[in-house]
């Protein structure tokens, strides 16, 4: 797949990036040899390799829901300047 300055130059704003048409030759060769490695890529025959990993395949590692705060909230909330049952109260700050 070759890659012209049009589409090099679309693709730097789209990704918000303004390019020089210096810039843009550049680039277009650098997205060109890196076209030509992933065309690379798909030459190789995968036909018999399984997988390592994918979402179907992976099980997701499960713990216990344990409270981990110390359980010391009345310690801390005698901290607070003012407080109001188990929360702090602060300043309204918004009308």
């Amino acid at each position: 797949m070759s890659l012209d300055a049009k589409t090099v130059a679309k693709i730097a704003r789209l990704a918000r990036i303004g390019l020089s048409e210096d810039e843009v030759q550049s680039h277009q060769k650098e997205m060109q040899g890196i076209i030509g490695w992933v065309d690379q890529l798909n030459e190789v025959d995968v036909t018999d390799v399984p997988p390592m990993i994918g979402t179907g395949l992976a099980e997701p590692r499960l713990r216990e829901d344990n409270v981990t705060d110390g359980n010391c909230r009345d310690k801390v909330l005698s901290n607070a300047p003012d407080r109001e049952g188990p929360f702090y109260t602060v300043p309204k700050v918004v009308e």
